[in-house]
């Protein structure tokens, strides 16, 4: 406990606040802290980050901004070397990415899971808005994952299987139909339809790292595919369980993002003075 704490406090020391008044953190600060010694083997890390970022269909510039920093040599004498400004999401994501037998990186993962479920709370889209926009993400990450599944060599037959694994290893060993029936969501209902923000958030995760993981490892097999997505799944329900975060399995179930959208649509055809035929 002792040393999560002084990593947490070491992240907070190197902080800084943009002309905006966003946190950001410099990529070298990042690097000592999570114990790389080498900056060469930390861009690797910071790489791998940056392709996770476009995966989850964000753009890494925005997150992963490139810099040159001064510094002394000796003798008065400088140069330039390279260096990135941070955003929360970028630092989550190297964590996400770097060396997993290292303690700072655990810590560092739990850290910023928090950090970024906060700013997700901050957002300005209404509750329903976001849930929505995150059902998409959450269909399309899906969707390419799929295809990466299947060029790894998992069988159409196979797919249940393959996604429920996934779903065993973020759920503590519980797979869609337990889930369903833990919430109390009917058979026929899609799951993902009735999660709230944070339990789509974390799916999301889930998802678009799994494919990331298959496609940087070159993962081939069936049964390698189908282990490499339950592992992923135990690792992101690790990083909530260090912030103390609530179990997915332990989240209600919200009402089915399908039938808000019916509803509204419904509404806006019986608006008085407006034909319900345009």
């Amino acid at each position: 406990m002792a040393e999560f704490d002084f990593v947490i406090e070491q992240l907070k020391a190197v902080e800084r606040v943009a002309k905006n008044g966003k946190p950001y953190w410099m990529a070298r600060d990042i690097m000592r802290i999570l114990d790389y010694r080498r900056w060469t083997d930390f861009r690797e890390v910071v790489e791998r980050a940056k392709t996770s970022c476009e995966n989850a269909g964000n753009l890494s510039p925005h997150h992963f901004v490139p810099m040159l920093q001064m510094v002394e040599i000796g003798s008065g004498a400088k140069r330039e070397i390279e260096n990135y400004a941070l955003s929360k999401y970028g630092c989550y994501l190297i964590a996400m990415n770097g060396d997993t037998s290292k303690p700072e990186i655990a810590t560092a993962q739990a850290y910023f899971v928090e950090q970024t479920y906060r700013q997700e709370a901050l957002q300005s889209l209404t509750e329903e808005e976001q849930r929505r926009q995150l059902r998409d993400r959450v269909k399309d990450a899906n969707r390419k994952l799929g295809g990466a599944a299947k060029e790894a060599g998992v069988r159409s037959v196979m797919f249940g299987v393959f996604h429920d694994a996934g779903y065993k290893g973020l759920y503590g060993g519980i797979g869609v139909r337990e889930i369903k029936a833990r919430k109390g969501i009917p058979e026929k209902e899609n799951l993902l339809d009735r999660m709230g923000r944070t339990e789509l958030a974390a799916n999301e995760f889930r998802i678009t790292q799994a494919e990331e993981k298959i496609r940087r490892e070159q993962i081939k097999g069936e049964k390698r595919a189908i282990d490499t997505h339950h592992a992923v799944g135990e690792k992101v329900r690790q990083a909530i369980k260090e912030i103390g975060g609530k179990m997915p399995e332990q989240l209600l179930a919200a009402p089915s993002i399908k039938k808000k959208l019916s509803s509204k649509k419904e509404k806006a055809l019986t608006i008085p003075g407006e034909s319900s035929d345009v």
